[in-house]
């Protein structure tokens, strides 16, 4: 059995489906079983459990063979803020699978994860792994870039489909990878599948790297309209990130995160991974075009 934790997620939905494609059983972890309706439909069993009750952690684990944990709260707040879900329900996630006896746990974390990033979600990030690793279980952890699913069409590409303005966080022309979550659904499953990926870090990320602008421009050929661009300036995204702090943190993180999006290297060379999966990256733009056909 295969538990999947996080499964009704943008990354975690994808890697049930894939996993039910190979025929592998799967238990959908979730704190909504509501929104497991098509999984189960699919093939999953469903199990409610929260990172953030140990007890319903355990109970979740119980007889599972691998445990991938794809659920995250950047946007969390409250009793479901990050350094509740990322940090603590993660430590107790390792923990409750090793007690289970797990074979193999396949952490999703972030690319630049470490210690000292600017960002609290890299640190918390970082230190899972430094947990895991230190944990005595056999681990697999995989590095993603920013899903385009996410950062690249919620936050930019919809907006041009739908003739909407377009909001872009500074100039728009730093390049940064940007990744399909099915693909990084592939390379969780491929690291279940090959033995040599076990004890690994694995890099993830898409084949290319573009600016915000270039991202614009792909959303323009894939939806046939010219889009409307206006920038808000860092300073005022610094500005706003520290204001918005106290009442939603996740956003206020969001913000930071377009900062350094634009300030730092975020690309990515995709040919070590390429080099231990053979896999077929997905371009923005057939994944751009795929997306407004359905």
């Amino acid at each position: 059995m295969i538990l999947v934790v996080g499964a009704t997620g943008m990354l975690g939905r994808k890697v049930v489906r894939t996993l039910l494609a190979s025929d592998e059983p799967v238990r959908a972890m979730t704190r909504e079983i509501s929104k497991t309706d098509e999984l189960k439909k699919l093939g999953a069993r469903p199990v409610r459990a929260n990172l953030t009750d140990p007890e319903s952690i355990e109970f979740a684990v119980r007889g599972a063979r691998v445990v991938i944990a794809s659920a995250h709260a950047m946007l969390g707040r409250g009793d479901e803020a990050s350094e509740h879900v990322d940090g603590e329900g993660h430590i107790s996630l390792i923990n409750a699978a090793k007690n289970a006896g797990v074979e193999h746990f396949i952490y999703t974390s972030v690319l630049h994860a470490s210690s000292n990033h600017p960002i609290d979600f890299w640190r918390t990030k970082a230190r899972v792994e430094r947990y895991l690793q230190e944990s005595g279980l056999t681990y697999t952890i995989v590095r993603a870039t920013a899903f385009m699913d996410m950062h690249a069409y919620e936050l930019i590409g919809k907006a041009v489909v739908t003739g909407k303005r377009v909001m872009l966080m500074g100039k728009g022309r730093n390049p940064r990878n940007f990744v399909a979550a099915e693909d990084v659904a592939k390379v969780i499953v491929g690291a279940i599948r090959i033995p040599s990926l076990r004890g690994e870090i694995i890099p993830v990320g898409g084949p290319e790297n573009l600016t915000s602008h270039q991202v614009v421009e792909i959303f323009e050929r894939a939806g046939g309209r010219k889009a409307k661009v206006a920038h808000i300036p860092l300073g005022a995204v610094r500005v706003m990130s520290r204001a918005i702090a106290p009442i939603h943190p996740g956003i206020s993180r969001i913000m930071r995160v377009a900062v350094i999006d634009e300030t730092m290297d975020q690309t990515f060379d995709p040919s070590s991974l390429r080099a231990k999966i053979p896999i077929t990256l997905t371009t923005l733009e057939s994944w751009a075009k795929t997306r407004i056909r359905e």
